[in-house]
This record gives C-alpha cells, structure tokens and sequence, in this order.
C-alpha cells in the first residue's frame, strides 16, 4: 500500500496542468537509489520526502472503501485536518451537505473504479465548514493482478483563480451593459428627434383643420389634413425602418426568383439612377430560389441602389449580380449563418467608397455620413435587419476611391416562385355580398375604425376585444367568412393561437393577421397555412378593403 501511494502520487503528479512539483521516473526497486547531501536515502524515503514537501497540493490515498489511509501537509494546509483527526476517516467529510445527500462521493468512486481516472472541479469543505473550489484527481490504483488496492487523490485549491475569473466576467458584463446602454441612447435619441418633428406635423396639422372648420374656411381643410397624413406616413415608414433593424418587422415570406425580381425593377432602378449612371445587371443563369418577403427584398435593393447613387455624384456604374454561395461550418459561423447553400445579391458601385471606421458601424441604426437633413441612417441597417430576419445576413466590402459592394445573403429554399402580391392592395376593392367578418383587437379606436369602414362598405361584422370573447363568438352558430386579428393579444391566446383553434371547427375560415410587429407566431420563418395572410400596421382603410375584398373574393 505505501509503494502504491509513492507510485499513485507520482502519476497525479504528471497528469496535473499547472504549476506544482513533478517527480521524476523512478527506477525499478531493485536498482533506484537517491542521495539528499552524503546521506543515502531509499527510493521509499524519497517518495515520502516528496509527498511531504508538496504544499500546494493535496495528495493522499484511500483504501478501497474511500477511507483516508495517507495525508500531507498539504492536504493540511488545504483542507485544515491534521493526519491524526483524519486518518480512518471517509473522505465524504470534505464534500458539501448538497453533494453528500446526492450521493456524490459513491459515484465519484464508482466512477474512478470502473474507468481508472476521475477529474472534476466543484465546492470541497474545509475542517472549519468554510468552501473553497477544488481541482480534484481520483486514480484507482490496483496491484500487478489488477485487484483494486484503493484510490490516490490529488486536490488542488482554485478559490482564488476562480474568483479572478468571475471578476473578469463581471467586467465583461459592465462593459457590455455599458456599450449596450450606449447604443440604446443613441438609438432613442434619433428616434425621439425624427418622431418629435412627424408628431408636430401631425398635431399641428390637425389643430388647424379644425380651426379653420369652426371659422368656416373649409376650402383650406384638406392642406392641413394632407400634411398631417404625409407625415404620418412618414412615420410609418421610419417604424418600419426600425422594425427591420431589430428583425421584428412583419414579413410575408414566399418562393422567390431574386433573378426574376431583380429583373422587375430594373427598369424603377433605372430611372433613380439617372442618366449619369450606367447600370449593368448581371444574373446567375442557373440561380436557385430562395424564400423571403419579395416586397422587402425589393426596398432592400432600391435602398442599396439609392445608396450606391449617392456615393457617385459625379456618375458612375451600378452593378447588380446575382450568385450562389456555400459556406462550410468554419465560415458559415463566422457570418452568424449555418452551414448550407445562399442566394447573393450584391450591388457594386464606383463610387467614393468607405474607410474601415466607417464600414464597421454602417449597419448601425441612424449612423449617416450625409449631411444634416439628408438621410435617416436607417437605410443600411433595414437592409441587415431584413436579412438577418429571414435567415441570411448582409455584407460590406469598401475601399476609399474604389467604391461600394453590398451583398445580400439569403438562405437556398426550392420551391415554385411566386410573384409579388404587393400591388394588390392598390388595385380597386370588390365587395363580397352578405361577407360576415369577425375584428379582433385589443385597442378599440382600431376596432371602431375597421369596423366603421366595414360596415360603410356593407360588410356584417362583429368584434370581440381579446381571444377569449373572439372564441366565443367562433364556437356559436354564427357564420364567419373572415377573421381579421391582431396578433398581440390579452387573455393568454395570441391571434396565431385563436386563428389556429378556430381552424378546428372552422376549416375553411380565411384569416388576416393585422399586426405592428413580427412576434414570434409570426417570425417569416415559415409559411402561413393556406388562407391565413398577414398585413402590417399601420395601413389605410382603402388598403385594408382592398385586402379582404381580394380574400373574400377568392383570392389565396
């Protein structure tokens, strides 16, 4: 048992990372000798010297029930036992109340047992009850026939490399938190600044309609209720610039043909452009499909080109390509993409082109090398957010005086492409006779809204405030075409969840989710059911009734 535990402690000494004595290889018995100064010492003493000159350790063996049959001093200094209170002992002593009622320290054994080694890190107590976090070795030690003989055990005290490691972190966290705070100020600074002035237009504008109204002077009405919409659109448009920005905007994804759809606004890129500006097209003749929201993809490659024109006041060249794209595992997670086949669209210009500083934070919300005035800074990080919503992400390669390349990184998808629906809401509505539609929504003013337009339009409707109203209605006998639903909902149910209950005993009922945000119901990550059709806050009466006119009539 002693040759073990000189032999035990010999091999902890060389499985150890980390600072702490290694003894040397000891020759066989029957030729290893040492000397300490003129004084002889056997290869036996010399183990044991070692053993007790280790202080930074813990090393002692265990017979094979897990008594203590050894201790050190450093095993002293560590765990606050001396040999005497210790030796017999089980070693179950030195594990917390949590473990030991876990049955820890049998399995601990059990383990060293069956696979020769146990290495772990976790809380040891000392004799004083205190805790201290512990590297721990176990090593089944077992004589030439191969019968286990006991266990040597190495424990090394990281108390204090632990708590540096946890100060580190908690820096890391702060200075995160720091830089996040940093960015949500600047963020909500251009927000407050851009909605403050919309918010004018709109109050101001309304304000004097009405005046004007109670003086008589109604042939000025309609200026001041155009400023007021123009500018509530304009809201509406910097809304959803955010919404893209933070992958929350609601998106109607589809099969897309990018070759097609690029092939579709081609000539509106042209005309923006102007003259000045030569545009090539470049498409990739064997192109797969992808699956996205056609109509934002659209505004991400008029953006991009609106863009690129501005870098070129001078004229230039605009290129649209289309290609294929494999990232394998190593480059796939370093673009925040998993590994598989993308569709690229890059849009290339001649013109000024950016430096590192400027290329590093031009997907930042309201970050804008424009003069004052002149841009939002939103236009670019609509465009990553849109990506990254829909599974791709966006990239930028930039040289000062050698221009601009933007590609969009979008997700392979098979499937039959299908063209842009986004010109139906422009199209006259068609009224769907004796049409019963249920409005759900939580915010009344949109409720009585919908519901008055509606009802102008000779619609039967009903409404219900939240999901559980909503059901109730769904589980009577009353006949329902449509059910037009918020998706964000009190009382439990989200819209998704009352479209899909009500689905079970109204398989044919057609829906359409009305929402201000993409939640996770949703996400674009996956198509609706068929009859189920989503449209984003805010939106015109007009559109909306040339929305369900087109459900109602037929349309999927």
């Amino acid at each position: 048992m002693d040759r073990a535990m000189g032999e035990g402690a010999q091999e902890r000494s060389r499985g150890l990372s980390g600072p702490g004595p290694v003894s040397p290889p000891l020759a066989p018995a029957e030729t290893r000798t040492g000397h300490v100064g003129e004084m002889a010492v056997s290869p036996r003493s010399a183990a044991e010297l070692l053993l007790q000159a280790v202080v930074d350790y813990a090393i002692y063996m265990l017979d094979v029930e897990g008594r203590v049959a050894s201790w050190n001093p450093g095993a002293q200094q560590i765990k606050g036992y001396t040999a005497e209170e210790i030796l017999g002992e089980h070693f179950s002593k030195f594990y917390t109340s949590e473990d030991r009622a876990d049955g820890m320290p049998d399995k601990v054994l059990q383990f060293a047992r069956a696979n020769g080694r146990y290495h772990a890190e976790g809380w040891r107590v000392r004799k004083d009850g205190s805790r201290f976090w512990a590297l721990v070795v176990i090593d089944a030690i077992r004589d030439e026939a191969g019968k286990l003989i006991g266990f040597a055990k190495v424990t090394r005290d990281l108390t204090e490399r632990k708590a540096a490691a946890e100060q580190l972190e908690a820096a890391r966290e702060q200075l995160f938190q720091s830089q996040k705070m940093e960015a949500v100020g600047q963020l909500t600074g251009g927000i407050a600044h851009d909605f403050n002035n919309l918010l004018t237009a709109i109050g101001s504008g309304l304000e004097l309609a009405r005046k004007r109204i109670a003086q008589g002077r109604v042939q000025e009405v309609e200026r001041y209720l155009g400023t007021a919409q123009a500018a509530a659109s304009r809201a509406a448009a910097l809304t959803h610039r955010l919404l893209a920005f933070s992958r929350r905007q609601t998106l109607d994804p589809k099969i897309v043909d990018a070759n097609r759809l690029v092939r579709g606004v081609e000539d509106l890129i042209g005309r923006t452009l102007g003259p000045a500006i030569s545009l090539e097209i470049a498409l990739s003749a064997s192109l797969p499909t992808t699956f996205c929201d056609p109509n934002q993809l659209e505004n991400a490659i008029l953006n991009l080109c609106i863009n690129a024109r501005d870098a070129m006041p001078d004229g230039g060249h605009l290129t649209i390509r289309t290609a294929t794209a494999t990232f394998k595992e190593g480059a796939a997670a370093a673009l925040g993409l998993t590994a598989g086949e993308y569709v690229s669209v890059a849009v290339t210009d001649t013109g000024s082109g950016m430096p590192p500083e400027v290329v590093a934070s031009a997907f930042d919300p309201f970050f804008t090398t424009k003069p004052l005035g002149e841009g939002t800074g939103l236009g670019l990080s609509m465009v990553y957010g849109f990506a990254r919503q829909s599974g791709g992400t966006a990239q930028i390669q930039s040289k000062v005086g050698l221009g601009t390349t933007v590609r969009i990184y979008l997700p392979v998808r098979a499937g039959e492409a299908q063209a842009s629906d986004g010109a139906a809401a422009q199209e006259p509505y068609v009224i769907a006779a004796q049409a019963k539609i249920l409005v759900v929504d939580d915010d009344a003013a949109i409720r009585m809204l919908i519901l008055e337009q509606l009802g102008e339009l000779g619609y039967a409707t009903f409404e219900a405030p939240d999901a559980a109203a909503a059901r109730s209605l769904l589980h009577s006998d009353i006949a329902i075409d449509l059910l037009v639903t918020d998706v964000g909902l009190p009382g439990g149910l989200n819209g998704r969840q009352l479209a899909d209950a009500a689905r079970l005993t109204r398989p044919d009922l057609k829906v359409l989710f009305i929402t201000g945000y993409a939640e996770t119901s949703l996400s674009g990550k996956s198509q609706l059911a068929p009859g189920m059709h989503v449209m984003p806050k805010p939106f015109t009466m007009d559109v909306l009734a040339s929305r369900i006119g087109a459900l109602l009539g037929g349309a999927t």
